[in-house]
Order: C-alpha cells, then structure tokens, then sequence
C-alpha cells in the first residue's frame, strides 16, 4: 500500500508539470513542437501568430483560422478573426460579445454577452451583461459570484485558481474550487494578494495577517505586514525586522534574515538577492543558484533559468544546475518543468528531464 501511495504522489506530482506542447518556429519557418524527447511538425504553411502555456498552443494559420493544438492534433475553433487567450491549461476565444473556451478538449461557450474576462491557470473569470453578473468557470461547471443593479465592480483579486470579491451586501468572500467560502464585512476593500490555492491580506478588522488556506480563515502574524506574496500554496512576507519569513502547510520559518534584497515569488520558488549571491527556496529546500546577479532570469512552476556570467543560458531544474548553451544572445522561455531556448540562428535547444536537445 505505501508503494502504491508513493507511486501515485509521484505520477501526481510529475503529472502536474509536464508540457505537453513546447511551440516553436524554425528557420525554415515550420512550425514545431517539441515533445517527450522529439520534434514534431504542427503545421505544414506558414502561421501567422501563437500563444502558448504549458498545455496548449493556439495559433491562427496560414488560411487565417484560429487553431489548437494540444500535443495530439490541431483542432480548428474558428474561421474568421477571434479575440483568443490562453493560460497553461485553458483557451478562450471571443467573437463579437460570444466568449467561448477549450479545456482538455472538450468546449463550451460561456456567455453570448461577454464584457470583460480574464484567463487563469484553472479558471476564466468573466462578465454577462445579460444578467449584470461575475461568473467563474472551474473544472467543467460555471457559478455565479455575483450580480449588481448598476455598473459591475470586477472581482478585488483574480489568482491562478482562486478569486476575492463583495457581494452586493459589501460581504468579502473567496471561490475556490467550487464553492464560496464568507470572510466579513468592512466598508473598503482589502488588500490580497495571492497566487494558487491561497490568498493573503492585512486583515483590518482584527489586526492581523492573515490568509485563506484550504477553506479556512488563519492568521499568520498578530500584526500587518508590510510587503507580502503568495505562491502555490504558501506566503512569504518580511517580519518586523526585516526577515524573510515562509508560511505553508501550517509550518512558519525563517528562509533569509535582514540582508535579503529583490525578493520575489512566483509558482513553487522564492528567489532573492543575499551579499550578492542569488538564492531560491525551492519545495523547502534552499539553493544557490549564482555568486552574483543574473543579467535576465525567469521563474515558473518549480523552475529558475538565467543568463550566466558568461551570456550562456543555465537552469535550475529539480535541485540541479544544468548548463543548456554557451552561446550569447539566446531567448529562453519555460513550459511545464522544460526550457526552450532559441538561439541566435533561430535553431532551438531543450532541456527536457535533465538532458539537451537541439534542432
């Protein structure tokens, strides 16, 4: 049994970082995609445009068509011009005031009076001027947040999977996951941040800092904090003295002291700047990742890519450092737990579960 649990965790968790499409135009101008360890063709003409995220592409064709492609075969949406977004699991698109969207293949359209909208990892957020509502598609279904008599205020916070908003009445709440939890009423609105499962704020009733975690209200700190930021699943903030502090799964700790500078989260990393060293907090662990300041870098899910010293492009991916190229002058972007770097010739390599390929 506990061989069964850990192979699932594992599978899980692999599971929820893997790139299933790694977009790319070549200097023949084919456009490919990289997967499982090959090259593969999309599309056989020329295309116009792409969006991508760890998922899914969506791209307009050579006939002017509005395509998706997610890792098994492009599929058309649309034949004229659309308005398209993508996250790293979902796609929208919106024709005139229609908006319509694409999740793991399956469509749906989710309002024919469409406004504003917003596309997230697991959510799409999105005004109906018939009904003067806020509604929020998750998982399959869609629910209504709220609705107003006169202009629709959007939601105070928009995360990756998780949205704070008032109702009508001024009451604060949280949708996450499919259901909405009440936190209280104040006449201004509060301060959140957040990112994937949480949410955190200064509470002004109670004097706190507090946060939303897995259906529950908790305080962090019996005092307001300064400068804060959520990650997936957990906060980090500056104590009163100036620590870098780590909260998550009820567990607080220190990760850097007073010296720390440029701070910043996104995803499953910490990254900040110490006696100009630059150190990541990486699933509770601590890592060097360079004696110095990197020139340009990139932060998503548990990935950290930067241009070394010497203008090559080096990755922190699973603990380890991995040099992708030497050579200067080279883009690099992330999908899933994978880099794509094109080079200067427009040629492409990717480091893909450790090792480098090339094209």
């Amino acid at each position: 049994m506990k061989n069964l649990i850990a192979f699932l965790l594992f599978f899980i968790s692999g599971a929820l970082y893997a790139q299933q499409v790694m977009p790319l135009v070549d200097f023949n101008n084919y456009f490919k995609s990289f997967k499982d360890g090959f090259f593969r063709q999309i599309e056989f003409q020329p295309i116009t445009e792409f969006k991508a995220g760890d998922d899914v592409v969506a791209y307009m064709n050579s006939r002017g068509d509005l395509m998706v492609y997610d890792g098994l075969k492009p599929e058309r949406m649309a034949n004229m011009t659309a308005d398209y977004e993508v996250s790293d699991h979902l796609m929208t698109w919106k024709i005139g005031p229609t908006l319509n969207m694409w999740d793991g293949g399956d469509k749906m359209t989710l309002t024919y009076n469409a406004r504003n909208y917003w596309v997230k990892d697991s959510i799409i957020v999105y005004e109906d001027t018939r009904f003067n509502s806020v509604n929020v598609y998750y998982n399959g279904k869609t629910y209504e947040l709220y609705r107003s008599v006169g202009d629709v205020d959007s939601p105070d916070f928009i995360g990756e999977n998780i949205v704070a908003f008032r109702d009508n009445g001024n009451f604060n709440k949280v949708f996450w996951r499919g259901k909405i939890y009440d936190l209280d009423v104040w006449h201004n609105r509060f301060e959140y941040q957040g990112g994937t499962d949480m949410i955190a704020f200064n509470d002004p009733i109670n004097g706190t800092f507090a946060i939303f975690e897995k259906g529950k209200f908790l305080d962090v700190e019996q005092f307001h904090v300064t400068n804060y930021k959520v990650g997936r699943g957990f906060v980090v903030y500056e104590s009163r003295n100036g620590d870098i502090m780590y909260y998550g799964n009820g567990v607080k700790k220190q990760i850097s002291n007073f010296g720390a500078t440029n701070w910043e989260v996104k995803d499953d990393v910490v990254l900040w700047m110490e006696n100009n060293y630059m150190y990541a907090y990486v699933k509770e662990t601590k890592y060097e990742v360079a004696r110095y300041k990197p020139e340009s870098y990139m932060i998503k899910n548990d990935v950290i890519v930067y241009r070394d010293m010497m203008g090559g492009v080096t990755a922190l991916v699973g603990g380890e450092q991995k040099v992708i190229t030497t050579q200067m002058s080279s883009e690099f972007t992330i999908y899933g737990s994978s880099v794509l770097v094109e080079l200067f010739n427009r040629s492409y390599v990717v480091l893909w579960k450790g090792k480098v390929y090339s094209i």
